[in-house]
């Protein structure tokens, strides 16, 4: 079966600047390139995404295009730097959006984003990654997504101000590239299972 893959990227720079978080991610992209997932990374600073609990706000929302991709999706990461220790204002809306959705229901009456894992990148040169990646990693699990051990990949550098992920050369780093390699096989891993073997509906309906 194949598997279809979003990866929010809450880069607070758009398509025209260098993005440390995108080139993370872009390593975790290349076990999804290997086990033929098909993927689509989508940098949510390019679009307009009013703040809100909702799928759709109406005129001028991008996001329901964007949420058309990921109810698509086996596969959700979301990727963000660190500000104050905290992700980023976008993930945090990302987050916020999704929430909004999570009264849909898929086929068998369950919440929409069930039978979907999901996981966290997080780049930075200061504390938080563990923080960031526990707040995304709750609330995608809150609204129905699996998630699989393991998948939370990060790089922080120095404390304070510094070289990020792309200049400090971040790909040498063999504990992030180790945890980058296994976010994807664990995520690809646990799709596949979900898609042959589903949850079953038995309790768990919005309507049980």
């Amino acid at each position: 079966m194949s598997l279809k893959a979003v990866v929010l990227n809450c880069s607070l720079k758009g398509s025209g600047e260098p993005s440390n978080t995108r080139a993370l991610i872009d390593e975790v992209v290349k076990v999804f390139e290997k086990k033929k997932v098909e993927t689509k990374v989508i940098r949510l600073a390019d679009y307009t995404i009013p703040a809100g609990i909702s799928d759709d706000l109406g005129e001028g929302d991008d996001w329901p295009d964007i949420f058309e991709d990921i109810k698509a999706a086996d596969i959700l990461i979301i990727g963000t730097p660190i500000w104050l220790g905290e992700k980023s204002s976008i993930a945090t809306k990302a987050i916020e959006r999704l929430y909004g959705g999570s009264s849909l229901t898929n086929e068998a009456g369950q919440a929409i984003y069930y039978n979907k894992v999901g996981g966290a990148v997080v780049t930075g040169n200061e504390d938080g990654a563990k923080n960031a990646s526990r707040s995304i990693i709750y609330g995608l699990s809150h609204i129905g997504f699996t998630i699989p051990p393991n998948v939370d990949a990060y790089w922080v550098g120095e404390a304070g101000p510094g070289p990020s992920f792309i200049e400090a050369e971040g790909t040498k780093n063999d504990f992030t590239m180790n945890s980058a390699e296994t976010l994807g096989y664990n995520l690809v891993h646990f799709a596949q299972m979900l898609k042959e073997h589903p949850i079953p509906v038995e309790g768990n309906t919005l309507s049980s």
